[in-house]
């Protein structure tokens, strides 16, 4: 791409230069702060980094883990282009341009916005080249809750070429992140695809083993239904034992139990002040969380450590290969299993007994079979692995230049006015 024919120093370092013909103004020259409430029947609106000013369901009664009140005349509400910005979150690019009318939350910034063309605006603000000035501008005791200063719209320069430019910047931008963006959607179909060929895979190898061409028998259990005539049924309670020794997570380490499976102590992990009343796991028991369990939250534990008292905790008996029940717990069909056998108000607030749970009846293959069955799941799901992380890797390097795209455009450093 070409470049403009002069240039001058933006005055902002991780910026640089800036043609030499565009202007500077603060954001308070296209940002005007206002309140407007008493819309409580509005649609519920929240502003998030990945895709800005999203629509949300009121039944939904969590925005970014604070409780929506019922009650929402106190929202404040917000038009179709007005700027509306997560003060908390500004730090991490959580503003956009609405497209939406609705209510946002009352410790949200909520601006008209004039004087500029709204989609070039949208745009620019967004990019990588004005996220650190919320960053610069925001402040507090936790990094995750920092809020902006509203001197910001004071203080943060915003770089502006001739209408006309303007409106050819986002006519070549929309173009452009529009394929990149479809591309991008069918790449994640595939991975989409790939995921789903390896739940098929692991669901078939861990109930109907791996030879197509053995005598199958009806098991009885309708979530399986035939199973090879030689496996066995048995109840959890009689494969495993409940281990419930209290622990300190001074002595034995912390430990999440996540749709990833068991790992150490994720840094997203609420932490109480409550360490010293914990679960104990030992290395190879099965760890499930008792309420998110529909969400596949549970797996083996590679780990000695500990984890919170919610946290279902079994401990293998003699005669089983625990990674063959790694697979079958983690598998589609079962996970609804705990829902069959939970209870709750709601599919998301959904809680399993162990007292339940330890009657759930399940194949058995024989020892050497279960091995066999985990060493072909093994093979053929690092194969889709690979795969996936193929498409995971074009998918986020498509993402960068996207981004990188966007802040060359809005800042010049490139003139995309002959590209149309």
């Amino acid at each position: 791409m070409e470049r403009y024919s002069e240039y001058k120093h933006s005055n902002v370092s991780w910026i640089g230069m800036i043609p030499k013909h565009w202007g500077s103004k603060q954001l308070r020259s296209f940002l005007t702060l206002f309140t407007e409430k008493g819309h409580g029947e509005a649609q519920l609106l929240s502003v998030t980094r990945e895709q800005g000013v999203i629509e949300r369901d009121k039944e939904d009664k969590e925005e970014n883990h604070n409780y929506v009140p019922e009650d929402l005349s106190g929202y404040k509400y917000i038009e179709k282009g007005d700027f509306a910005i997560n003060k908390m979150k500004a730090w991490q690019g959580s503003y956009a341009v609405s497209d939406y009318c609705g209510i946002v939350s009352p410790a949200y910034f909520t601006c008209k916005l004039q004087g500029v063309n709204k989609k070039f605006f949208s745009r620019a603000i967004r990019s990588k080249a004005y996220v650190p000035f919320f960053t610069q501008y925001s402040k507090g005791i936790r990094v995750g809750q920092w809020d902006l200063n509203p001197n910001a719209l004071k203080s943060i320069p915003f770089f502006l070429p001739p209408l006309a430019e303007q409106e050819k910047i986002v006519s070549y931008l929309e173009s452009k992140t529009s394929k990149i963006d479809a591309y991008v959607a069918d790449k994640e179909k595939e991975i989409q695809l790939f995921q789903e060929l390896k739940q098929k895979t692991i669901a078939e190898a861990v109930t109907k083993g791996l030879n197509p061409n053995v005598k199958m028998k009806d098991c009885s259990i309708s979530w399986i239904g035939m199973i090879p005539e030689h496996w066995e049924v048995k109840k959890i309670g009689s494969l495993f034992t409940e281990r419930r020794e209290k622990v300190s997570d001074k002595d034995y380490p912390a430990l999440s139990v996540s749709k990833q499976g068991i790992t150490p102590q994720l840094e997203t992990a609420v932490k109480t002040d409550n360490g010293d009343n914990r679960k104990k796991v030992c290395k190879d028991d099965f760890v499930v969380n008792s309420r998110s369990d529909r969400k596949g939250s549970c797996g083996v534990s590679p780990y000695t450590g500990s984890v919170s008292l919610i946290n279902i905790v079994l401990s293998p008996r003699n005669n089983i290969e625990v990674q063959y029940f790694h697979h079958l717990f983690r598998s589609n069909d079962y996970i609804e299993e705990y829902y069959r056998i939970g209870r709750g108000i709601v599919a998301d607030l959904w809680t399993t007994r162990y007292s339940e749970m330890r009657n759930i009846m399940v194949p058995l293959p024989p020892l050497d079979e279960q091995r066999s069955i985990v060493s072909y799941i093994e093979e053929k799901c690092q194969k889709i692995d690979t795969l996936i992380t193929e498409l995971q890797a074009e998918i986020d390097y498509l993402k960068e230049y996207k981004q990188r795209l966007i802040a060359d455009v809005v800042t010049g450093q490139v003139n995309v006015q002959n590209e149309i």
